[in-house]
């Protein structure tokens, strides 16, 4: 397969997601590492997104929070982070999700995690993952991920 290579803006744009059993474990998360998140422009889903933002604002309390949010992951938020990550506009994605509980919208998530995988966006599942990302010196540090030519997938014959 051939590569390209995308180079990765700083600030970067950070999707943070947690299904509701793994929300706090993410908030609490969120602020031992707000100093660092705060430099960042951040993306979430539904409450989320209103919980980080909270927590972001109790840690710092005269910080400009960069946060936008989508629809709840049930109602489509799970979605619309996948849209972007297609379009290239997400360059980390931290989310914890609970393998242990079934998921409403469990075919979402599957769609989330996929498209995460094909685009070759460093992802994060848990605590511990998401303590090595933030960590990184490719945090600060310019990054250019490679990404698959997807021009065979694109231009193959459907005919055969």
């Amino acid at each position: 397969m051939n590569n390209q290579t995308v180079a990765a803006a700083q600030p970067k744009t950070i999707a943070l997601v947690a299904h509701d059993n793994c929300k706090s474990d993410l908030v609490e998360w969120v602020r031992w590492n707000s100093a660092e998140l705060l430099k960042h422009n951040l993306i979430c889903t539904g409450t989320t997104g209103r919980l980080i933002e909270q927590a972001l604002l109790e840690s710092e309390p005269d910080a400009q929070v960069h946060l936008t949010r989508l629809k709840s992951g049930p109602l489509g938020g799970d979605l619309q982070l996948g849209a972007l990550i297609a379009e290239q506009k997400i360059d980390l994605l931290f989310f914890f999700w609970d393998p242990m509980q079934p998921q409403p919208h469990d075919v979402d998530v599957k769609a989330l995690l996929r498209i995460a995988v094909v685009y070759n966006l460093p992802t994060a599942n848990n605590r511990a993952t998401a303590d090595y990302l933030i960590a990184s010196t490719l945090m600060t540090h310019p990054y250019q991920p490679r990404q698959t030519d997807f021009s065979s997938y694109l231009n193959r014959d459907t005919n055969r």
